[in-house]
Formats: C-alpha cells, structure tokens, sequence
C-alpha cells in the first residue's frame, strides 16, 4: 500500500523528490550508528529498512497505519512490523541497542512520555537516532504536527532523561537551498492571501485538506517551474552538519 499524501512524501511522486531524498538522508546518516537489535519508531513506508536491517541483528518497525505494515510484512519477511499508537511501547525495559525515529516526535501528543520511553527500552550504552524539522527553517504552519522544535528546545526535552546529548542537523548544498528558496518565495504568495492569519487560527483539523491540496499544488508548480533543478537533487546533496538555524533538520544523537 501507498500513501500519497504532502505530508508522507513518495519516491513515485516526481514532485516530491527532494523531500524524498531529504529523508532518505537521514537513513544513511543513521549508518554508522546501527548494531544489535534495531527499533525503527513511525517505520512508514519503510524508507530506510533496506538500508538500516542488513546492518542490525534484528529489526522491529512500528507505524500506526496498519495497511502500511502489512505490506512491509510481506516486503520485508525477515524483519518484524507492528502497528500501533505510541508511547508506551510494547517492549521490556533495555531490549533495543539502536534505536531510530525519523520525522515523527512532531506527530507525537506526549513528547516526553516518548523520550522518556525511548530511554526505558533503550539498553545501557545504546544510542537513538531523533530527526524532526528545525523550526527556524519552516515556511508555514504545518497542521499535521502537534509542535515543531529549536534545537535547543529539542537538547532540553531530551535531557530530561538521557545525560548524553547531541544535537547536530540535516543541512543541503546550494542547489537545496535554491529549491528552498523558491519554495519560500511561492509559499509566501499563497500566504499573502491568508488575511486574518487562519494558518494560525484555525484548528489543525480543518486546516489539513486545504493545506494538502495547496502544498501538492506548490510541489507540482515548483517542479514545473524547474525540473531540472528538482530531479537532479539526490541524497549526496544532503550532508550531517553541526549545530546550525540553517540545517533543514534537526539530528539528535541519544546514548543511553
């Protein structure tokens, strides 16, 4: 099964390429840190799994919709898929030696409870691996996410229960961050019409729909506008960066 929506970006979807290879990024950054038993936490279409489970001992993927991990099942035979909501989880404490969680402490109500949980089931010595957009980099309000994240709010949260925290980012060369900037430039123009700021007013519920359609209209027309430019990005355009309000997102390393 496939989920084409603007926020669940698609490598079928010509339009969504350089957030495709935004994402997928974050997988190869992950490699380095991956031995044991892996937990993915929001699998998704399973984006990283070819990349991170031949590294692993073992790899567990969880995702809330149910369709999804039923089609990564029969994919991936040799790993394990689960569907739920989370936290908790449903593991003991110190079972996991690597865990990873791309793009989803945004969607998640209890942050804290998810860190928190992530520390439980994370065994001593182990590391998890935390990307989420950098907020000084976000053109609009996303209705899809419950907060977004400084990295200096993201490092606090995180030191509420692991001693050992780094903060680094996903940053893009320039031919990513020209795309960046007409992405700006068109979201802007659409904004200008929001008059009384509902972006910010309304609830996220009914913000979604519209939100979907006139973000997937702004990736087609960016895409139209120069396609060159949007299929030439690549992972290789995305690199592992220190600290910066400039990173495109955050990248936090956890050791237990």
């Amino acid at each position: 099964m496939s989920v084409y929506t603007t926020e669940i970006a698609s490598d079928k979807i010509p339009s969504d390429n350089v957030i495709h290879q935004r994402l997928l990024s974050a997988y190869h950054q992950a490699k380095p840190f991956i031995k044991g038993d892996l937990l993915e936490l929001g699998c998704g279409e399973g984006r990283g799994v070819e990349l991170l489970a031949p590294l692993a001992d073992s790899y567990i993927g969880i995702d809330k919709i149910k369709a999804v991990v039923e089609s990564l099942e029969k994919k991936f035979p040799e790993c394990k898929f689960m569907s739920g909501v989370f936290p908790p989880f449903p593991f003991e404490d110190n079972t996991f030696d690597s865990i990873v969680t791309f793009q989803v402490i945004e969607h998640v109500k209890d942050d804290e409870g998810f860190i928190k949980e992530i520390h439980r089931v994370l065994k001593p010595g182990g590391k998890a691996l935390i990307t989420t957009p950098n907020i000084k980099m976000t053109l609009s309000r996303n209705p899809w996410h419950e907060r977004e994240y400084t990295g200096d709010e993201l490092t606090v949260l995180c030191k509420k229960y692991f001693e050992k925290v780094e903060m680094k980012g996903i940053a893009g060369n320039e031919k990513v961050l020209e795309y960046h900037e007409r992405n700006r430039i068109s979201v802007q123009k659409i904004l200008r019409y929001d008059f009384f700021d509902l972006q910010h007013k309304l609830p996220a519920g009914l913000l979604r729909i519209p939100y979907d359609i006139l973000n997937r209209m702004n990736r087609n027309k960016l895409k139209s506008t120069d396609d060159e430019l949007v299929k030439s990005i690549s992972v290789n355009d995305f690199s592992l960066q220190s600290q910066s309000e400039q990173n495109l997102d955050l990248f936090c390393l956890l050791t237990k």
